[in-house]
């Protein structure tokens, strides 16, 4: 639509605003009409083009072709022209045929601070009519007030916006109230809503906003917005909640000549629409704290080896415990960040400055060490976490602990993540490699923990060589998962 109206059209942006907001509500319009809309806007040439198209849940199409983009010339479309310039609705003339399926065309303006800036065409397939219910006779009679006030100015409300996929709809549930608030009519489905919050008679002749509140639980402070909503006063929305039921409320005020002459409410049985929200909610809860408590006890095992590793008199052993240490808490790490999260994401870059400051902090060339990460790991997913954290452990601690053993330098890693890959590289300017040393099989306890993890955990590549200027440089290359699995 912003294409159509900029490159042809010759409205001002507040115009262009106005439709966006009465687009984002017609499909009310569409249903209570049991007809299709087409917006058309007047072009500078002479022209109209249509804009914007909207079929009904309600009935039959009358249009199987999509008309957006369609021009049509000044006089070829009387209807429209009479609507745009007198400015008021046009339902004059004889059905029209197409395809063998009579249509009743009718043209409504659609007005803006006092100026008709477009025209709204609805079309109704008259193959399906017969007499109407009550039902449908109020859905009518509702229609007929709404054009009215797009045709006057007062439709769409302004700051009213509404998430029409989230909003109730027609066939969800509909009341018609009076100027003072009494139901004059309840559908079906809307009767059967209140039902569930507790309603044991009729609701025809009761005041809905009072009916409404006495509904809802009365503890704790009385939720004015209920009745005033409920009542049609205010074009907005609410959630009426019992211990039984749950139920969306939008109220619409009908105001055709610019006096209030009654509302429609809409409302929506969103029970279980909750029911499994909330129970998303406890278990994300329930994750996050089963991640909490794993990190409290992998940081009481890491205690309790750290305690063992200092009773030990042989050299090899305590090592070995403080390794130990050390691949527990990269874990840890892990599971303190997914216990503050939503979901199984992390943002991994805060994962690898922890592993890597937590390395460097009991690593005796620490001192004499530089240290810095480049680049972005993003998000990842808690079976890609886990794994890469014991690999960046594993791997910056065998770099401070066989590449500076007698002098300074620089430990630095690198992440590049293009597409669905992440590309890591671990790079130092010690040492270097020994002779001979082949990554996919010599090393120590660590490496073949790397290997393990990059092959079978990350899916991806492990290749360990000699840097251009002298050190080690390691490369890890692996896809990136989308999701979990399960």
């Amino acid at each position: 639509m912003n294409n159509l109206v900029r490159n042809y059209g010759d409205l001002q942006a507040a115009d262009l605003e106005w439709l966006h907001l009465l687009v984002s509500e017609w499909q009310l319009l569409a249903d209570l009409s049991f007809a299709d809309l087409v917006l058309w806007v007047p072009t500078s040439d002479g022209r109209y083009v249509a804009v914007a198209q909207m079929r009904p849940n309600t009935g039959a199409t009358s249009h199987q072709d999509d008309l957006v983009g369609d021009f049509v010339v000044r006089g070829d479309r009387p209807m429209l022209d009479a609507a745009y310039d007198e400015g008021r609705i046009v339902r004059e003339g004889d059905p029209e045929w197409r395809d063998d399926v009579p249509v009743r065309v009718e043209a409504i303006p659609v007005r803006r601070d006092g100026r008709v800036i477009g025209v709204i065409a609805r079309n109704t397939n008259l193959l399906t009519a017969r007499t109407p219910s009550r039902l449908e006779l109020t859905y009518l009679q509702s229609a007929a007030d709404l054009a009215q006030m797009i045709a006057s100015g007062f439709f769409p409300y302004k700051g009213e916006q509404v998430d029409m996929d989230a909003s109730p709809r027609v066939g969800d549930g509909l009341i018609r109230l009076d100027s003072e608030g009494f139901v004059q009519y309840a559908s079906p489905n809307a009767l059967s809503a209140y039902h569930r919050l507790g309603l044991t008679s009729d609701l025809v002749g009761c005041h809905l906003g009072r009916t409404t509140a006495e509904l809802a639980p009365s503890e704790g402070p009385v939720d004015e917005s209920i009745s005033a909503v409920a009542s049609g006063w205010a074009p907005r929305e609410t959630e009426v909640e019992t211990n039984a039921a749950v139920v969306q409320v939008r109220a619409i005020p009908l105001k055709p000549r610019g006096a209030r002459i009654g509302a429609i409410v809409l409302l929506r049985d969103v029970t279980e629409l909750r029911r499994r929200e909330r129970e998303l909610i406890t278990k994300d809860a329930t994750i996050r704290e089963i991640h909490h408590r794993v990190k409290n006890n992998l940081q009481t095992v890491a205690a309790l080896l750290r305690l063992q590793a200092r009773r030990m008199d042989s050299p090899q052993a305590r090592a070995a415990l403080e390794e130990a240490v050390r691949r527990v808490g990269s874990i840890a790490i892990v599971h303190e960040t997914l216990s503050q999260t939503l979901d199984e994401r992390v943002d991994f870059d805060e994962i690898a400055d922890r592993v890597l400051s937590m390395v460097t902090e009991v690593a005796a060339s620490a001192p004499r060490v530089r240290t810095a990460r480049h680049g972005s790991f993003g998000v990842l997913v808690a079976e890609t976490a886990t794994p890469l954290a014991m690999v960046l452990t594993e791997l910056l601690q065998n770099a401070l602990e066989h590449a500076f053993d007698t002098h300074s330098g620089s430990l630095e890693i690198t992440a590049t993540r293009s597409g669905e890959r992440l590309v890591i590289t671990v790079a130092d300017d010690g040492a270097g490699l020994p002779p001979d040393f082949d990554p996919q099989v010599s090393g120590n306890l660590g490496l073949q923990i790397v290997r393990t993890l990059v092959g079978s955990e990350l899916g991806g590549r492990f290749d360990m060589g000699a840097g251009e200027s002298g050190g080690t440089v390691v490369t890890l290359d692996f896809p990136v998962r989308r999701k979990t699995r399960g």
